[in-house]
């Protein structure tokens, strides 16, 4: 799933994830953290990813994300759904409030689990093998049920009451963008009654985003570290031994790491009618997935076996080729980094566990 995002959707979105409103998003599988956490995932959280090839990193939500969350985070869950469920009865429309504990785990939790290459022999990235427009469905849910006897009409009226003019089935949500991201009078766009209960819970977005932009420069600097670790000729070398590995298997032309999970997203856009995005136009801040109900079913049966036997070769050729060297370069420059900035990585990690 392609996104980009503003700064007031990433404020927006901060919230409904720390509320657990949030979507699953495609999973990271790099295949090359079988040990402990590296020197910066210490200090990012838990789900800090350092995405070797492109330059870019992604952040936890909360340090310890993969904890079970306390006796306050479940007390401000039900008041969300409570809160969520009063909205929705104004608006004319049945809605249950779920305990938290009742969630069901995601259809996909088993699979993300997976080692990266058993996970890479079933879904290979997880790109055109599994439909993600679906993947937040609940049969479970009892608002899945009620949703689900409506008529399409009155479907698209319960998706806008719930997430918002743009709301769409599963929580998808599309924002459109357009304003400068840097901009103060960016207009707060409307999440419906699911985003008006979070913000009613957790506050306004807004503070969240102001905490978060004292460490830009932080984030600016880990960047810089990423293009470092990429161009440390160990890691060079090592990508054109992966690269060559990758063509002896059948799949030339593959120059950068992340070659391969890009061109298995361009088949897919090209099936869906997806549109890339216009670099430096505004466009769709943060859009649902593209379902593939209306898909050629044959050629997306091709694109899943071709997406699988690449991703297979792609992950042996990186576990003979690029891991070692890759997480050998990438620990020794973390640790570096670490014990150059160790006093602002300090003051993040405890901005974020008071989140």
């Amino acid at each position: 799933m392609r996104t980009s995002r503003t700064a007031a959707a990433l404020a927006v979105v901060a919230v409904l994830a720390l509320a657990g409103c949030g979507n699953d998003k495609t999973p990271v599988t790099s295949g090359d953290q079988k040990s402990a956490k590296s020197p910066l995932a210490e200090y990012m959280g838990e789900g800090f990813v350092s995405s070797s090839g492109g330059g870019t990193f992604q952040v936890a939500s909360r340090v310890g994300g993969a904890q079970q969350p306390s006796e306050e985070d479940l007390a401000k869950q039900r008041k969300v759904q409570d809160a969520t469920a009063a909205c929705m009865k104004t608006a004319g429309f049945e809605y249950v409030a779920v305990p938290p504990e009742q969630n069901a785990k995601n259809k996909f939790t088993d699979a993300f689990s997976l080692p990266p290459d058993k996970f890479a022999e079933q879904y290979g990235y997880g790109i055109s093998t599994i439909d993600w427009s679906k993947a937040g469905a609940d049969d479970t849910n009892p608002n899945t049920k009620i949703r689900a006897a409506l008529s399409p009409t009155a479907q698209k009226a319960y998706d806008k009451a719930l997430n918002g003019p743009n709301g769409g089935p599963n929580g998808t949500v599309v924002i459109q963008g357009g304003d400068d991201p840097s901009s103060t009078k960016t207009a707060d766009p409307d999440l419906g009654c699911q985003g008006k209960a979070v913000k009613e819970v957790y506050g306004d977005g807004k503070d969240r985003q102001a905490d978060f932009k004292k460490f830009d420069g932080l984030f600016k600097d880990i960047q810089a570290l990423q293009k470092r670790i990429d161009s440390d000729q160990r890691v060079v070398d090592a990508t054109s031994a992966w690269s060559d590995c990758l063509a002896d298997a059948g799949h030339p032309g593959m120059k950068k790491i992340g070659d391969p999970r890009d061109e298995i997203q361009k088949k897919l856009d090209a099936l869906t009618g997806t549109p890339a995005p216009s670099k430096g136009k505004p466009g769709a801040v943060l859009t649902g997935p593209p379902s593939f109900d209306k898909v050629d079913s044959a050629k997306l049966a091709d694109l899943r076996k071709d997406e699988i036997a690449l991703a297979v070769a792609d992950q042996k050729c990186k576990a003979a080729k690029y891991d070692d060297a890759y997480k050998k370069v990438q620990y020794e420059q973390e640790q570096e980094f670490v014990n150059q900035n160790k006093a602002q990585l300090e003051a993040y990690r405890d901005e974020m566990a008071n989140r």
